[in-house]
């Protein structure tokens, strides 16, 4: 089994595995472009496991999954599927010689349903455990309580940026394993909005201009909020007419051909629009980071407007996010400093270190509509006035009439 040398992870190699091979759960820690993603499966599978299930390791959208998988079946030199495959929504690449497993958190919490012991695997990766997602989150608190019960089971939370001891304390102490940062360096330059730019879509073009005559030949990626501000931003480059540069957006909703776009090797110089998705999928020259990010938050009860911007394809934006004390926007710059030096993230901020902390874990950011909405059940149940009333039904769901009698039509 060979393993990068350039690769910071690398030089860990033999800790990692006797951590595994000593511990239940183990906890690697280190900053994006170390090759955590890619080299922790091949170490397992450089360990002997994968015997008695696969190596399943998860990742929070499909197109990280899927571009993973390829890659670490292209360092492992066999056919994808045949070795290393994956499974996401709608597409199944995977046999039962296979080895590695590669798919999204959703995929394996359905799994949990018909395999509650999860007897399928034997190793079990969570990547990017620092977006706290719902089901990062209840992957977390499901394996805690099943690694007890199976013994031979190996669990390892990975994650770019991640409270480590905190972590460590609710698998009861598991060793923590820091891998080094970037490959290489990354400058970070900080450039607020002018006063001149109408919104973000205006501004993002005069970043990429501004990009452009530091490094006219380099791609450039930029993280933006949702597909909104994408496609109005695509528009403004396209209006701007940059030479030998092509605007390819991306983001979760395209069709699988649409994303293998942006992985394509083009004589022009590629502008990637996307949103986080771009985040463990790829690696480029430089990164332009909007300043806000897309929260899945819906608190009706305190936000009804919320309801209206739902309905309209949008969500609240709310300023990027601090991690352990490292913003977001700095864990992006790994995204560029994979393979060479490169300039970013260029923020659009008007208050540079001025950002909110990380809001907590996704049970936390969850909507609490469906808690008000049965409390209110509860109380309307409780209430005097309505004993005796009949139970109220949504309004397209038909009241079931009794059967006819026999004889009678």
């Amino acid at each position: 089994m060979k393993f990068p040398e350039n690769l910071p992870i690398t030089a860990r190699v033999i800790d990692i595995a006797n951590a595994i091979d000593a511990n239940q759960v183990i906890i690697v820690a280190g900053e994006t472009g170390s090759g955590k993603t890619t080299q922790l499966p091949k170490i397992c599978l450089a360990m002997g496991r994968a015997v008695d299930g696969y190596i399943g390791c998860t990742q929070p959208r499909r197109i990280a999954a899927t571009s993973v998988a390829a890659r670490v079946a292209e360092e492992l030199e066999t056919e994808l599927g045949d070795v290393v495959g994956y499974k996401v929504r709608f597409n199944d690449r995977i046999k039962r010689s296979s080895y590695v497993k590669f798919m999204t958190d959703g995929i394996l919490l359905a799994e949990i349903q018909g395999d509650p012991m999860l007897r399928g695997y034997d190793t079990i990766i969570i990547d990017e455990a620092h977006e706290r997602s719902l089901n990062i989150d209840f992957l977390l608190g499901f394996l805690k309580q099943l690694v007890p019960v199976r013994p031979e089971l190996r669990v390892i939370v990975s994650s770019a940026t991640l409270e480590t001891e905190r972590f460590a304390m609710f698998f009861g102490g598991a060793p923590v394993i820091e891998v080094s940062g970037r490959t290489y360096p990354v400058d970070v330059l900080y450039r607020p909005p002018r006063e001149d730019e109408a919104d973000l879509a205006d501004a993002v073009a005069n970043t990429v201009n501004e990009i452009t005559e530091l490094d006219p030949r380099g791609d450039v990626l930029v993280f933006l909020p949702g597909e909104r501000e994408i496609r109005e931003s695509v528009s403004e480059l396209e209006q701007r007419a940059l030479p030998h540069t092509v605007v390819l957006p991306l983001y979760a909703r395209l069709s699988a051909a649409e994303q293998q776009r942006v992985f394509q090797l083009l004589p022009q110089r590629r502008v990637v629009l996307a949103t986080n998705v771009a985040e463990t999928s790829l690696t480029i020259a430089a990164a332009a980071e909007g300043g806000a990010g897309d929260q899945r938050r819906r608190d009706l009860a305190h936000d009804p407007g919320d309801r209206v911007r739902r309905r309209r394809g949008g969500r609240p934006r709310e300023p990027v996010q601090r991690a352990d004390g490292r913003h977001a926007a700095p864990r992006r710059a790994g995204v560029e400093g994979e393979r060479r030096s490169a300039q970013g993230p260029l923020r659009a901020h008007r208050q540079r270190g001025v950002l909110p902390a990380l809001r907590g874990a996704g049970l936390h950011r969850a909507t609490r509509a469906h808690r008000s909405g049965d409390q209110a059940g509860r109380a309307r149940r409780r209430d005097p006035a309505h004993e005796g009333a009949p139970p109220r039904r949504h309004r397209d769901v038909p009241v079931p009439r009794p059967a006819p009698e026999a004889g009678r039509r």
